[in-house]
C-alpha cells in the first residue's frame, strides 16, 4: 500500500526522483499515465493489470467508455527507475501535469501520484476546506471511519 506525501523535483530531462518508500512497491518496471485532476497515476505491474482488465471490460459502445480508454491507454508509458532512483517521465506527462520544477508525490493506497506543487496546494486547500462534506457522501457507499 502506498501512502504519504513526498516533496521532490524534476530536472529539464523529465528525470524526477521516486520517494525510496515507494520504489520496492513499484518494482523494476511501472506504468506512469495521465491521471485524473492534472496529476499523473504510476502504477506497479500488478496493479496496472487489475486496471487494464476493468478497462477492457468497459462497453465498446458507449463512447464515454471509448474516449477515457483512449485517454488513459494512449499516456500509458511503461518505465524504469535509473541507478539514483529516477524515473524519466515522457514531455506530454510532463505537459498534462504542468510539471515544472517542484512536485509532490504522495502514496493513494494501489497507486502513485505525480502533482505539480503548485497544483496539489490549490487541490488540496480546495478538498480540505469540503472534506466534511466529502465525508457525509461517502455515507453513501456504506463507508463509514
Amino acid at each position: 500500500m502506498f501512502m504519504g506525501e513526498y516533496q521532490h523535483s524534476i530536472d529539464e530531462k523529465g528525470r524526477m526522483i521516486i520517494p525510496a518508500k515507494f520504489r520496492e512497491a513499484l518494482g523494476e518496471a511501472f506504468v506512469i499515465t495521465r491521471g485524473l485532476d492534472q496529476c499523473l497515476f504510476v502504477y506497479p505491474q500488478s496493479e496496472w493489470l487489475i486496471l487494464e482488465q476493468k478497462l477492457k471490460a468497459l462497453p465498446l459502445m458507449k463512447s464515454d467508455a471509448r474516449a477515457f480508454t483512449r485517454f488513459f491507454f494512449s499516456g500509458a508509458t511503461e518505465c524504469e527507475l535509473d541507478k539514483q532512483g529516477r524515473a524519466n517521465i515522457p514531455s506530454n506527462l510532463v505537459d498534462h501535469a504542468k510539471l515544472e520544477k517542484d512536485c509532490v508525490v504522495i502514496g493513494v493506497s494501489n497507486r502513485v501520484e505525480i502533482w505539480s506543487k503548485q497544483v496539489w496546494e490549490s487541490y488540496a486547500n480546495e478538498s480540505e476546506q469540503s472534506f466534511n462534506e466529502i465525508a457525509e457522501k461517502l455515507v453513501d457507499f456504506n463507508f463509514d471511519l
